[in-house]
This record gives structure tokens, C-alpha cells and sequence, in this order.
């Protein structure tokens, strides 16, 4: 019981700076007398930090450690990195956060050190009780440049999307393309920031941060919590079909990435930037969180035209209006196939 109230309340804080003994007495049925002992001792072990009189007190997490070096991309080596500056310093966390963290860590760097043509690669890493921040950021192209350029995309908002479906790379003989998707599907939360762009996964959805202040190459920031009780066998096999080679065969989309700026999903050109290298699954899930209407021509693009062609690939909706639901039973009725379960 004890390590729960811990964790709860080591979670809670940053949500909860001034009122974390009520939000935790109300959670566990305690009297705030019995919660502030907890909270107390959380100050005492130098976990949390209080400032404030007794009626004002605010509670805020301890940074527990802080690295931060610049390394020379040339001959370097990730797992080396990862060895010398990160994994002896992430504390007594659990072999799940520690697995997270490594391949995290390792496959955002050999990015850095493999595609990014930069000179100098940045290092960072932050760890409270509760959570442990890992940066990484190069002065190179920047990602969503290069993906634009090297794959012949219109937008650099498209690269965004594409990053967003795996298996994408420019470089097939030495990656997957599976790094950033795994990454983005294992921690908390991702920022990766190139350019004027920027793109947020959180477990909870995805945002993409646009027309920002530009910088200098990529800066991909990963948040994992220290409580987590997922393992990266947990997050490869959410992706993996059973009936196939156990490979990776199911993606999710966020389908509000196909747009650019205020405008709305209605053209074919449109949907095909959703479709694009989908055959490369048996399952997509698009998940139409974000999106509140979508065109006859946009539903039918995918659910008619891409399904007949490819009728071998589970397509699976998700978070879909009323509005977006009627238009894509239209197109399945279109086709001709009215498909059970979720949309």
C-alpha cells in the first residue's frame, strides 16, 4: 500500500503542486493528516521539494540527477553512449523502464549519428523520482527536411505522417524504418522538433506544433515514467499479427496529420497521402481523433478504392465522429462490404 500512495503521489505532484495532500486523501480515503505524513516523507527522503507556509505549501519533484554533453557524431557509438553516460545514472527503476530507456535512447541517437550530417550531436538526460527525460538533438538538416527532399514529398508536414505509419527510411540496407514508431509508441512522450515543426505523441493522442520558430536541426526530447509496467516486448507485440511472420504488421495513424494548416480531409489527393505505403501491413488503424468531418471523395479514396485494391489489409477506425462514421459506412457500402466491429 505504501508504494502505491508513493507512487501516486510522486505522479500527481506536477498536476497538483498546492493541493497534493487533499487530491491524495481523497484518493485513498485518508484523513489529510494521514496524507500529509506521506507527502513529508517524500520531502524528508529528498524526492519532493516544499516551499510556502503550511496553508500555501507547494510541492514540486527533485531533480535527482542532470547530464548534458556534446559528442562528435564521427565514430561514435550508441551503445557506447549508452553504456558510459546513461544507464548507470537512471537509479533503481525497473528492468521495464530500463529496457525503454535503452532502446529509446539508442535508436534516437544512431538517427542522430547515421542521417542527420550534422557536426555535433547534444546529449541530455533528467531524472526525478518519477519520471527520467532523455535528449537528444544534432545540428544537421533536420529530419523532416530531409525525409521531404530524400523521399520526394510535398510538404515537410507529409514527413510527419509518414513517421508517424513506421517502416520509413532512407537508408533500407542498414534500418528498418521502425526506430521513431517504436520510440514514439514505448515512452510517455515524445517531442521531435525540426525546423519550423513539431510533433507530440502522448499516450493520450498526437499533436503537431506548427509555424514555431525554426531551428537548427532535430531535437527529439523522450519523457518515460519511472512506474511504468510495460515492456518493449509489451509494445512490439501491440504491433505485431499473430497470423503472420510475427513481424511488424499493424500500424495506427493519426489520420488529422494528412492535413495541412485549416484545411479539411476532403480531396482523393489527400487520402492519398493516408493510404501511401500501407500495403506494407495487414493492419491500420486510423484514428480519426481531431477530425470532425471528413469529404465523399476523401472516404472514398481509402475505404473503396484503397480497400478493393487491397482487400487483404485490415483497415480498423477509431475516435470517429458521427459525421466521419455515415461517410466511410457510405464508402464500405459503395465497395460493397459492410465490415463488422469497430469502423
Amino acid at each position: 500500500m505504501d508504494n502505491e500512495i508513493r507512487s501516486y503521489l510522486l505522479r500527481s505532484v506536477e498536476k497538483h503542486p498546492r493541493d497534493l495532500v487533499r487530491v491524495g486523501a481523497e484518493q485513498f480515503k485518508f484523513s489529510r493528516q494521514a496524507m500529509h505524513r506521506h507527502v513529508q516523507s517524500l520531502v524528508d527522503e529528498g524526492l519532493l521539494a516544499a516551499t510556502g507556509r503550511t496553508k500555501a505549501r507547494e510541492y514540486s519533484l527533485v531533480t535527482l540527477d542532470r547530464e548534458s554533453l556534446t559528442l562528435k557524431p564521427e565514430g561514435l557509438e550508441e551503445h557506447v553512449v549508452w553504456q558510459d553516460h546513461i544507464s548507470s545514472r537512471l537509479g533503481s527503476v525497473s528492468k521495464e523502464v530500463i529496457s525503454i530507456a535503452q532502446y529509446a535512447f539508442t535508436e534516437i541517437l544512431n538517427n542522430a549519428i547515421t542521417h542527420s550530417r550534422g557536426t555535433e550531436i547534444l546529449i541530455q538526460l533528467s531524472r526525478t523520482a518519477a519520471t527520467i527525460h532523455l535528449g537528444v538533438a544534432d545540428n544537421g538538416v533536420g529530419i523532416f527536411k530531409k525525409l521531404k527532399d530524400e523521399l520526394g514529398l510535398e510538404d515537410e508536414r507529409h514527413s510527419i505522417l509518414e513517421l508517424a505509419k513506421g517502416k520509413l527510411t532512407t537508408n533500407p540496407e542498414r534500418h528498418t524504418g521502425e526506430g521513431i514508431f517504436f520510440t514514439t509508441r514505448a515512452c510517455d512522450k515524445v517531442a521531435i522538433v525540426a525546423g519550423s515543426l513539431g510533433f507530440l505523441h502522448l499516450r493520450s493522442g498526437d499533436w503537431l506544433m506548427d509555424e514555431r520558430s525554426p531551428i537548427e536541426g532535430t531535437y527529439v526530447d523522450m519523457e518515460i515514467d519511472c512506474f511504468v509496467q510495460v515492456s518493449m516486448k509489451d509494445v512490439f507485440d501491440r504491433y505485431t499479427s499473430t497470423d503472420d511472420d510475427f513481424g511488424f504488421s499493424r500500424t495506427q495513424i493519426p489520420v488529422f496529420l494528412a492535413k495541412y494548416g485549416d484545411e479539411n480531409l476532403v480531396s482523393r489527393s489527400q487520402a492519398k497521402r493516408v493510404v501511401a505505403r500501407l500495403e506494407r501491413f495487414r493492419e491500420v488503424v486510423l484514428d480519426f481523433d481531431g477530425v470532425s468531418t471528413i469529404g465523399q471523395a476523401f472516404a472514398d479514396e481509402i475505404f473503396r478504392v484503397f480497400g478493393s485494391a487491397n482487400p487483404e489489409i485490415h483497415l480498423v477506425c477509431i475516435n470517429a465522429s458521427h459525421e466521419v462514421e455515415q461517410m466511410i459506412k457510405r464508402a464500405r457500402r459503395v465497395r460493397g462490404v459492410e465490415q463488422p466491429g469497430p469502423l
